[in-house]
């Protein structure tokens, strides 16, 4: 595909550019995450993606105010936290940036799938992006609750687990497949991966179910 017809498709469809700018970077992240320049890199360019993506498909004032206030913030935690991943203050600082941005982000394209009544394809494209900047702010939650709360989730790599350990426990979490073997161990990470699992079935309960009822009713109409 060339290069004018790629920046088409974007244009056209920029949840599916999130989307698969989610995908390439959880592909990415273990090439890239032993190094400070690839893990910076992984982080701006995904912010970036996602803040393009919801630019495309929700514009509004409240949107340009949460840019200013957590986006741009997160923006150079994300630098920081690349720099010095273990320094727990700007874990906590930049997680509790980067989870609220990422939850509005989240609410803002499921407003967007509300819209109207019509599944488009760059609907379709936006409930799997979604999902996945779902996913993705639950482990910055988890990532607090971890600096807050010491030794609250146990893995492989120890007590104390790197954010990529996180984000499969949020993903694996949030579908519900139970394949992880990164565990809360703690009352206050149990918590909030219970609030997480309520989340999960709610998103397939009233999004996707939605969708796929908009889907079926729309072929039945056609004669």
């Amino acid at each position: 595909m060339s290069s004018p017809r790629l920046l088409r498709v974007v244009r056209t469809h920029p949840s599916a550019g999130l989307l698969a700018a989610q995908l390439v970077a959880v592909l990415a992240y273990p090439f890239l995450d032993h190094t400070v320049v690839g893990r910076a890199v992984l982080g701006v360019v995904n912010m970036v993606v996602v803040l393009a993506a919801v630019l495309a498909v929700r514009r509004t004032p409240v949107f340009g105010w949460v840019i200013l206030v957590l986006g741009l913030p997160a923006l150079v935690l994300t630098v920081l936290e690349a720099t010095l991943p273990d320094h727990d203050t700007i874990v906590l600082i930049s997680a509790v940036l980067h989870a609220p941005f990422y939850l509005y982000v989240s609410y803002a394209m499921v407003r967007y799938l509300y819209e109207d009544d019509r599944v488009t394809r760059d609907e379709l494209f936006a409930t799997g992006a979604a999902f996945t900047v779902v996913a993705w702010a639950f482990a910055y939650v988890f990532a607090a609750v971890q600096v807050v709360w010491p030794g609250s989730f146990a893995g492989a790599s120890g007590n104390d687990l790197p954010w990529f350990d996180l984000l499969f426990l949020s993903f694996t979490n949030l579908t519900s497949v139970g394949l992880s073997d990164v565990l809360p161990v703690l009352d206050h990470a149990r918590s909030v991966v219970m609030v997480q699992q309520v989340v999960g079935v709610l998103y397939i309960a009233l999004v996707v179910s939605r969708l796929v009822g908009l889907t079926v009713a729309r072929a039945r109409s056609v004669p």
